[in-house]
């Protein structure tokens, strides 16, 4: 309830918007005066008089005169019933004005669930909707939910098929089967256990159970082909299954180790990064640790039992290609420098394409929505900021891509993805939209035009079209910080990178945390001349809050709700500069009334002048230093690396030179970036020690240690190598792919090396004996590289900025890796152990001398034969 005073009948009267509220107040007589307490009765006394009309504010009595002449409250004021005005926060629904809402589940409740319970209160209470009203649903994010559920569901079943067709084709039909039977046990388990940690199932862990596809299968192969060349050689079913256990169980643990231990640092993560990322990794060490306990037990039990013992083993026969395999092979081994020196072509190649690597943080996201941001100029009111969101919801709309666009005037919009944080409140000048488009196709095309062509439809106003973006918050992509200690300096030197960096063709926006201020109005008070009326300047500036913002008395009960009854003056005296100016200040002597009867007072402008001036600047602080954050919002289609790049080259060009005691630091996507890469690699050195160990324990030998951390080096410059085939960027999600590609690719080094030092004909330096390990191992380090490689390939081919980075990494690495593994791992095994070779070699020459003379003696009569 709004009461709008008349200044000049207000103050002729002697009042202020206090007095009038004071007087409301008193007058609303609501509560008990009383009770009556007889001996018989007992009841409560109230006074006649609780506000509850309009009629009854009309007729309060504000004044009495000398003469018993009243003055009432509808004689000096205008009152009205109404919504509160100017409003602090607006919505805008496809043009029409709307009221918000968001709501959120709590931790621990499906999506799904959860949003159908509220779908069905919704549909409730649609019924009930007056006439002229709407209730829309304007969000859900179980839609996405499920389909992003869907489309993971989609590729595992895809992977799944991949891994088995390959075994069928490597293997036969009754290996690829018992592998067929480990994948449900295995996945089943790994499910068991999350819902056991509390692992919550969302499109980050299940795209763990994805990756740890092609990782799981690893070791049952390896273990279902041992079993089947031991049974083909002719031993029992038993005996197989028990050599097949003790020869493989020290290998596959170290494999299991190490693998796990590449995808550690991923859960070691700390921050937004790490809660993101996390999950991966935790399902994938789950699933591998499964994998592992299924490998050895149940996998040799199956293999035994089902496996012919015949001699026959299923898969396609290698033919020719098995030949002129073999004979690489035998190549190698028998010239290991040269074969080592071919196989570090591809390694090299992709340390060396690490500089045309464009770094990233993390990539935007393939989805159907977007988001408008209006910042107006320092001091606008809502009416300008809604006045321009409505421009824009025009153009916006009339793109028929565009189904639905939703706005929040004057603070945030509820958070509608993860890593938008809505910290704007109380800021008439802002406005954010949520715009939902037909398709991730739709979103991709609208951008890159929107970001140009939009903000010409407001050229009063910055408009900023942002897509969304994976990974922990990032305020802008790219950050410069002016750090020192003058605000003034700081600002201006803000400015003189802002003008710069707008001038850079992929910035689209460019703003300082520190600027002018909203202008505010200055009262410069004659102090003297105050005094001597009698007035102070406290009492003016209550006077004007009072009459200006208004003052709350009483209130008006109508129905259900209780309505505060504000008191200021009209619109027309607060609108401008000049009428406030005239606004009448009562002068505190009672004395001085007038013979007229009036209340003396003067108009503000006799005691004072008025001046308008820029309010202080904001004070922004990073780690207790004071810093301007000069922020530069890019194109959707440039990563914010070569924005970067195209700034400081505009900075250096430009001349920009900063004061003595001021210096610079970037900040955005590179700063974060950066971070987060000193978190993941600080844990490296404990991970890089525990490999280690696993690896020297397996072998017990320091050569085939330092032989298998060379693979994992060479491993992720074949990562680098297929990253830069492909063209992809160098994000967090490609380091992590990279990283996880070391422990994958020691795999089969761990295992050849095993089957190579077991062999003893091999460790005395035979090269028939290494070919014939290496071509017994050949078949399943295949089998597990192309499973490895089908695994990941749903990830490649589903498209997007976030999955073919990271699977590209993965896959293209193992599968580049059987070079290492074939070519490098088997050369360098000769040359470690040439020198046990050659005295094995001189020790048999010898013994063969001796026995060739006493066969000589013998013959000449000289020995017995015994």
């Amino acid at each position: 309830v709004l009461i709008r005073l008349d200044p000049i009948a207000t103050a002729a009267l002697g009042l202020t918007a206090n007095d009038i509220a004071r007087s409301i107040a008193n007058a609303d007589a609501k509560g008990q005066a009383g009770r009556v307490r007889g001996t018989e009765s007992d009841f409560l006394i109230t006074v006649d008089g609780e506000v509850e009309a309009l009629d009854r504010l009309r007729n309060v009595v504000v004044r009495e005169g000398a003469a018993g002449a009243v003055t009432y409250l509808d004689q000096i004021a205008e009152i009205t019933r109404g919504p509160r005005e100017p409003s602090t926060e607006l919505a805008i629904h496809n043009g029409q004005p709307a009221i918000l809402l968001g709501a959120k589940l709590e931790a621990g409740l499906q999506v799904d669930v959860w949003s159908g319970f509220v779908r069905d209160v919704i549909n409730d209470y649609t019924s009930q909707m007056p006439s002229g009203l709407a209730l829309d649903m304007v969000f859900d994010q179980s839609a996405y939910t499920a389909a992003r559920l869907a489309e993971v569901g989609q590729n595992m079943a895809i992977g799944v098929a991949l891994v088995v067709g390959v075994l069928l084709i490597t293997l036969g039909l009754r290996a690829a089967l018992i592998v067929a039977i480990i994948l449900p046990i295995v996945t089943l388990a790994t499910l068991a256990t999350m819902n056991f940690i509390g692992l919550a199932i969302h499109q980050m862990s299940v795209t763990g159970l994805i990756v740890a596809l092609g990782l799981l299968v690893d070791a049952g192969i390896v273990m279902t082909d041992d079993v089947g060349q031991r049974l083909a050689k002719g031993i029992s079913r038993a005996k197989a299954v028990q050599q097949s256990v003790n020869r493989l169980f020290a290998p596959l643990l170290a494999s299991t180790v190490t693998t796990a231990l590449s995808f550690t640092p991923m859960i070691l993560l700390p921050g937004p990064a790490g809660d993101f990322v996390g999950s991966i990794a935790i399902a994938v060490v789950i699933m591998l640790c499964w994998s592992f306990v299924v490998a050895i037990t149940l996998t040799p039990a199956i293999a035994g039992h089902l496996l012919p013992a015949n001699g026959k083993r299923g898969g396609i026969p290698a033919g020719y290609f098995g030949r002129v395999f073999e004979w690489s092979l035998r190549w190698a081994v028998t010239r290991p420098l040269r074969s080592i020196a071919l196989s570090l072509i591809l390694p090299l190649m992709g340390f060396l394409s690490l500089p045309t690597l464009t770094a990233q943080f993390f990539p935007g996201v393939d989805r159907g929505q977007f988001y408008v941001e209006v910042e107006m100029q320092p001091g606008s009111a809502i009416a300008a900021t809604s006045a321009v969101a409505k421009r824009l919801d025009a153009a916006l709309r009339a793109d028929e891509r565009i189904e639905q666009v939703l706005w929040s005037i004057g603070q945030s919009a509820p958070a509608f993805y993860y890593n938008i944080v809505g910290a704007r409140e109380n800021a008439p000048g802002h406005a954010q939209a949520l715009v939902t488009t037909q398709s991730a196709q739709a979103t991709e095309d609208l951008l890159s035009t929107l970001q140009r062509e939009l903000p010409l439809v407001a050229p009063e106003a910055e408009v900023l079209v942002r897509g969304l973006v994976q990974g922990p918050p990032v305020a802008a992509p790219v950050e410069i910080r002016l750090i020192g200690d003058d605000l003034e300096t700081l600002r201006e030197l803000g400015d003189e990178v802002r003008q710069i960096m707008m001038g850079v063709d992929s910035v689209l926006v460019a703003r300082g945390t520190i600027g002018p201020g909203a202008p505010k109005a200055v009262v410069d008070v004659d102090e003297a001349e105050a005094r001597l009326m009698g007035l102070e300047l406290g009492g003016i500036a209550r006077q004007l809050q009072s009459s200006l913002e208004g003052v709350t008395g009483g209130s008006m009960v109508e129905g259900a709700e209780e309505l505060a009854i504000r008191v200021r003056l009209g619109d027309a005296s607060r609108q401008d500069l000049q009428a406030i100016r005239d606004l009448p200040i009562l002068l505190p002597d009672a004395a001085r009334l007038s013979a007229e009867g009036r209340w003396p007072a003067l108009p503000l402008s006799a005691i004072s002048t008025i001046r308008l001036e820029p309010a202080a600047s904001t004070i922004s602080r990073r780690n207790g230093e004071r810093v301007n954050t000069v922020q530069g919002f890019i194109l959707r289609d440039v990563l914010p690396e070569e924005a970067l790049v195209d700034v400081q080259s505009a900075l250096n060009d430009a001349g920009f030179a900063l004061p003595v005691g001021y210096r610079l630091e970037l900040g955005g996507d590179s700063d974060a970036r950066a971070s987060t890469l000193g978190d993941l690699l600080a844990s490296l050195g404990l991970i890089v020690t525990l490999t280690i160990a696993a690896i020297a324990l397996t072998f017990n030998a320091f050569r085939l240690t330092l032989i298998a951390l060379l693979v994992c080096g060479l491993s992720a410059g074949l990562s680098m190598l297929a990253l830069a085939v492909f063209q992809y960027p160098f994000g967090i999600n490609a380091i992590i792919g990279v990283i996880g590609s070391i422990g994958v690719s020691i795999n089969a080094a761990i295992i050849i090396l095993t089957g190579l030092k077991d062999d003893e004909r091999a460790m005395r330096g035979d090269k028939g004996a290494m070919v014939e390990v290496l071509t017994g191992s050949s078949r399943h380090i295949l089998s597990t590289t192309l499973t490895t490689f089908g695994g990941f390939l749903p990830l490649i081919l589903a498209g997007g900025g976030f999955w073919p980075p990271f699977a590209m990494s993965v896959a293209g690495g193992v599968l580049l890796s059987s070079v290492i593994s074939f070519y490098f791992t088997p050369p360098m095994f000769v040359l470690a152990y040439a020198w046990r070779a050659r005295r094995l070699k001189t020790e048999q020459s010898s013994t063969n001398g001796d026995r060739e003379e006493v066969e000589t003696q013998v013959a000449a009569g000289l020995l017995t034969a015994e």
